[in-house]
């Protein structure tokens, strides 16, 4: 998933996003930071969102169904994966990856995980603190390689 697939999804599901929370335009627009004009505009399809306004909703309407349907259960997740390609980071702790990722492989404490419904890919330690995060398998498995010392 790239950053322009993101912006495409997420401006083409706008107005589901808007109504879903019960939101008039007038309200979404002042919460998301648009004027109503551009989220009219959205909304038709004319214009695609920002990918600050992107990060905006998925932040903000995370626990939507549509916003879940479009990322999983973690949407930021999804979207740190994004914007921080490729770098390593100790970030939040993770459930550990019981409901909606798929074990690749496990060694040392370390654990390669895949996104059953975004496909992304990420490496957690032993505590569950998120390491690494890509959309690229081999990448991925390049990095849990280094960490594991093969």
């Amino acid at each position: 998933m790239t950053r322009e697939e993101i912006i495409e999804s997420v401006s083409e599901k706008m107005k589901l996003i808007r109504t879903e929370a019960g939101y008039t335009q007038d309200k979404m627009a002042e919460v998301i930071g648009l004027s109503k004009k551009t989220l009219v505009q959205i909304e038709k399809g004319r214009l695609y969102a920002g990918w600050s306004t992107v990060v905006t909703v998925c932040a903000l309407f995370r626990e939507t169904e549509t916003v879940r349907f479009l990322f999983g259960n973690e949407p930021l997740e999804v979207l740190e994966t994004v914007a921080r390609e490729g770098m390593d980071y100790r970030k939040e702790k993770t459930l550990g990856g019981k409901v909606w990722w798929r074990e690749v492989e496990k060694i040392n404490g370390f654990i390669l995980q895949q996104n059953i419904i975004s496909q992304h890919y990420r490496i957690i330690d032993e505590d569950h603190f998120r390491i690494f995060s890509s959309f690229e398998e081999q990448d991925s498995k390049d990095r849990f390689n280094e960490l594991v010392g093969k």
